[in-house]
């Protein structure tokens, strides 16, 4: 202990303040000098409840509240080291942060400015993940600012590395809690707690040892805490560098990053996104600028361990190796079922079967005449940005080793992901027994060249497989919906009075400054039925002049949720309201998002007003927007508002208001449809559940009435009038939304199907062009084609996206699917981000209020529209694998016939779509005979022939109608209860 007393008095003799001078050259070579200053102070706190000479003087908040301490006074105890305060160094902190965030153990943590620094720089990820670790008061982690205490900052010595550098300072930290820790306690008959260094760098732990610093490894303390066996699952397990055989297969070596940067500099390299194919696990695709369609991506070997979502380096291969897509259905599980996970030695990257599939896939292109088909093929060379992120799925039980329950040994297991797109996950626990048949969370350590399978480790178990709560969380997980609590710092900045917020009812305060009183007028809203977050409503009345005034009023969301708060933090991070079928996961608190800020009926709520002056034939003369207060006089579910228009006996202001509203929408429709938007489709159900359990007990078509079109219009009109008006106001920064032309390319195979099978002519040189062809793609016979035609061209297009105005030029600011040259959100705030800055800028743009820095600032706010994108994606895909899951459970228990549609035909199997429950599947050939019955797939006629036993052939051609057997199974590859399909006879012809 005399090494850390004497460390510490020889801190004290530090200046307060430090100078450093820097030369700064710019781009033109200029040299300016630049001299920088490093503060150094004595009273920042250690911030145990122990220090009564740190309490003394506590840092206060910007409202001069004292913080409260964060280190416990009685923090855990472990038996080799009794009670401590944990330090982990920066490496610590990359290998464990699963970790750390356990329930289990992890509390007291001392987190070092120098390591938190370091990791920031290190992972962005993780920084956000241990950031949010200091925010949780349960979990008492504490930033402590060594790097401006003067006791515990060190400068850099000569010669010494910067990573020297920070494992000293993290040292020197330790040694200066251990003292004043020591001191504060003395005198009071108490024990100063331990402070434990946990690292896994062998020099720092043996230079802290030489200070008399108490330290230790990972691995020996996770031994000694509650749940040891699943929290060492959790250590991730470093690679064995070298420990390749002779005879050891290996994948490629990815080039090296100055070859990389050159050969993408020089036009031979190219980068992007990679997507597996859900129905052929070795098939990928990239889509690259300058490639009328996406790069291939080809077999085990040519993928190159990149996982779905990564941004690969690939290289074009030769034009004589160029391939067709896939054209069999082709499963990991199916195809790898018999692998050991333990054998890891001797594996061969690319297995017989998987050649004999690559092969077969090669003779069948080569008896292919559609040229067309053929696409650019290529190999992954480097990978610019791993997407690993958590994986959910379930343990293999054909890995796990008969004998592990008995052993309680750490054994190698398979984690078969939930996204058929992901491989299957190389495990070692020490509790595979107790995991089977659990739904389980797990991350991705690395991929080895000589490994066919990722390594992970184990993270948490969120029960059992098929259970609601499982399940539920499983595809938040899945899809990275933040679905915590809001914190206490969100919750703080909502209105003190909470539910008993009231607008004032003297129009003098300085509340009403600026907003029109619009209490008078007869507005209502009109919603799907039970909803509670109202985020719109309207209004019509005629005008003495024979027009009509028009309304769209919007929740006023901005006035509540304030920039640079937390509030809006946490909203800018989750990006959108997540609606589940049973649930919904708020953007907002419940609060704002159902009370407050919803324009419920018969209460004042303040809100943002588009009016529009209009003739009896929609066209506008005028549009105005303000802040206003309004008093909805109704909520109408669309079906009610529907029943109330169509009521002739019902001729109140408030229905006449509603008919002129239809009747205007219907024009603006028109209009629109001319103009060249699309009406396009997609597969939409909703689950009827019993009101207290949740739990599903039909299925239904959603209904589509004229107040649906209604609304639509309307909202459209709004969103098309707010986008000018930003953009007017501020041309290098309005928050728009954008749709780009999809490549002819992307329509060559839908219109070559419909050409061969049906005789009809698909063409997309323009939207008009487009929306014409699909309204033409119509069979008197078969009156669902058309939807179906439809739905199959939304899978042509191109994903909308948000972006700044500034990063594009005015032309592709288009919208193509409505037809629109410019496009905002701005009619829903209480549940998407996208709207809320669109209201701060419209407000600022009819100088309602000064428009926030922020959003001025263009590389921030492609940073927010780059997340806001991710979780719009994100949440479509939650909601729709929610509705996929209550369609399973709904029909858990039921057997159905059903009529569907062939979407799409394989070799060795095909797609059938059933719109009555909205679900498609396929059926594999291999399921309708043992063995699996000959057949005769004729490629450019899209048909499958086949006989089952002793029956006659059956001809299958894409788009035919057939009846299908209906039931749900638990999927062997994901765990999932699916619908299942088996195809009926006879077939409807």
């Amino acid at each position: 202990m005399a090494s850390v007393k004497r460390a510490y008095m020889d801190s004290l003799s530090k200046p307060l303040t430090l100078s450093q001078k820097v030369f700064v050259r710019s781009r033109k070579g200029k040299a300016t000098k630049v001299v920088q200053e490093h503060y150094l102070r004595t009273d920042i706190p250690c911030s145990s409840q122990l220090c009564s000479t740190c309490s003394l003087n506590p840092p206060k908040d910007s409202s001069g509240t004292a913080r409260p301490f964060v280190l416990s006074s009685d923090p855990p105890s472990v038996k080799s080291w009794g009670p401590h305060y944990l330090v982990p160094d920066t490496n610590i902190y990359m290998k464990a942060m699963d970790l750390l965030e356990h329930f289990a153990a992890f509390y007291d943590v001392i987190v070092l400015q120098t390591a938190l620094d370091e990791l920031r720089n290190l992972s962005l990820p993780l920084y956000n993940r241990l950031r949010a670790l200091t925010r949780s008061q349960e979990k008492r982690f504490y930033v402590f600012h060594n790097e401006f205490r003067l006791e515990t900052f060190v400068q850099r010595l000569e010669g010494e590395t910067i990573n020297d550098q920070n494992d000293r300072a993290i040292r020197n930290a330790c040694v200066w809690y251990c003292v004043h820790l020591q001191e504060a306690v003395a005198g009071t008959g108490k024990s100063a707690p331990a402070i434990l260094l946990l690292s896994d760098d062998k020099d720092n732990i043996k230079k802290a040892k030489e200070l008399g610093i108490v330290c230790t490894t990972l691995e020996p303390y996770v031994k000694e805490l509650p749940q040891a066996d699943t929290l060492l699952d959790m250590i991730v397990v470093e690679s064995d560098e070298g420990s390749s055989g002779p005879n050891q297969y290996s994948y490629p070596e990815y080039y090296s990053t100055s070859r990389i940067q050159g050969g993408i500099k020089e036009g031979l390299l190219h980068q992007g996104i990679l997507n597996i194919n859900q129905y052929n696990f070795l098939e990928g695709s990239v889509s690259v600028a300058g490639f009328e369609r996406p790069l291939l991506i080809l077999g085990r070997e040519s993928i190159n361990r990149a996982m779905h979502g990564d941004i690969v380096v690939i290289e074009l291969l030769a034009r004589d190796q160029w391939k067709q897509p896939s054209t069999k259905i082709i499963e990991e599980e199916a195809v790898t079922k018999n692998d050991n996970p333990e054998d890891d030695t001797q594996e061969s990257i690319v297995t017989a079967q998987e050649r004999r599939a690559l092969i077969e896939e090669a003779h069948q292109a080569q008896h292919s005449s559609a040229e067309f088909r053929v696409q650019p093929t290529a190999k992954v060379v480097g990978i610019v940005k791993r997407n690993w992120r958590s994986y959910v799925g379930h343990i293999d039980a054909s890995s796990v080793p008969a004998d592990v329950a008995s052993a309680r040994r750490q054994s190698s297991v398979f984690l078969i992901p939930m996204n058929k797109c992901i491989p299957k996950i190389r495990l070692r626990t020490r509790q595979a027994a107790n995991l089977l048949g659990k739904r389980i969370l797990a991350a991705v350590d690395s991929w080895e060249p000589t490994s066919r399978y990722p390594e992970g480790h184990f993270i948490r178990t969120l029960g059992d497989i098929e259970t609601k709560d499982a399940e539920t969380e499983a595809l938040l997980l899945e899809y990275d919906v933040q679905y915590h609590q809001f914190t206490q710092a969100v919750l703080d900045c909502l209105p003190k009075e909470g539910h008993g917020w009231r607008v004032p009812t003297d129009t003098s305060d300085p509340l009403w400054k600026g907003r029109k009183d619009l209490r008078d007028l007869l507005v209502c809203s009109i919603d799907p039925p039970n909803c509670q977050d109202i985020d719109d409503a309207l209004h019509a009345r005629s005008l003495p002049n024979g027009n009509f005034e028009i309304g769209v009023h919007i929740a006023d969301v901005s006035h509540f949720v304030k920039p640079d708060t937390a509030m809006d933090t946490e909203a800018a991070s989750r990006g959108t309201t997540v609606y589940l079928v049973d649930k919904r996961i708020d953007m907002l608190p419940v609060l704002l998002g159902t009370d407050l800020c919803s324009l419920k009926p018969y209460v004042e709520r303040f809100a943002f007003s588009a009016i529009w002056e209009m003739t009896p034939d929609a066209e506008i003369v005028n549009t105005s927007f303000t802040k206003s207060v309004i008093r909805s006089k109704e909520a109408f579910s669309y079906e009610q508002a529907q029943l109330r228009i169509d009521d002739k006996s019902m001729t109140d202001d408030l229905t006449q208001g509603m008919r002129t509203l239809l009747r205007l929408s219907k024009i603006l429709r028109q209009k629109r449809m001319d103009a060249g938007a699309l009406n396009l489709a997609s597969p939409e159900v909703k689950v009827q559940t019993e009101s207290e359990t949740s739990d599903p007990m039909e299925v239904e078509v959603k209904q589509l009435r004229e107040t649906n079109s209604l609304v639509e219009e309307f909202m459209l009109l709004a969103n098309i009038s707010v986008a000018a008006k930003i953009y007017e106001a501020f041309p290098q920064s309005a928050m728009l939304r954008r749709h780009a032309p999809p490549p002819a390319t992307n329509f060559e195979v839908l219109a070559d199907q419909l050409r061969v099978c049906k005789g009809m002519t698909l063409r997309c040189d323009t939207s008009r062009v487009l929306a014409d062809s699909l309204d033409n793609c119509a069979d008197p016979d078969e009156p669902y084609l058309n939807t179906l035609i439809r739905i199959m061209a939304t899978r042509c297009m191109l994903a909308a996206e948000y972006f700044c105005s500034g990063t594009m030029t005015y032309p592709e600011f288009a919208h193509y699917g409505l037809a629109s040259p410019i496009y905002t959100h701005w009619t829903s705030p209480i549940r998407r981000y996208a709207d809320v800055v669109a209201h701060r800028q419209l407000a600022a743009a009819i100088n309602y209020e000064i428009l926030h820095p922020s959003l001025r600032d263009k590389p921030k706010l492609e940073q927010v529209c780059q997340n806001i994108n991710q979780r719009h994606r994100n949440a479509q895909f939650a909601g729709r694998a929610s509705i996929e899951y209550y369609v399973g459970q709904a029909l858990k228990s039921r057997e159905i016939d059903a009529e569907g549609y062939v979407m799409k035909v394989f070799s060795n199997g095909f797609i059938v779509f059933v719109p009555q429950f909205g679900v498609e599947g396929p059926i594999h050939l291999r399921d309708l005979g043992n063995p699996e019955p000959p057949c005769n797939f004729d490629e450019e006629r899209y048909t499958l022939v086949f006989r089952e036993g002793t029956d006659k052939e059956t001809k299958l051609q894409l788009f035919d109608r057939v009846v299908v057997h209906v039931e749900t199974v638990v999927e062997e590859s994901t765990g999932k209860r699916k619908v299942a399909l088996r195809l009926k006879k006879p077939l409807v012809v």
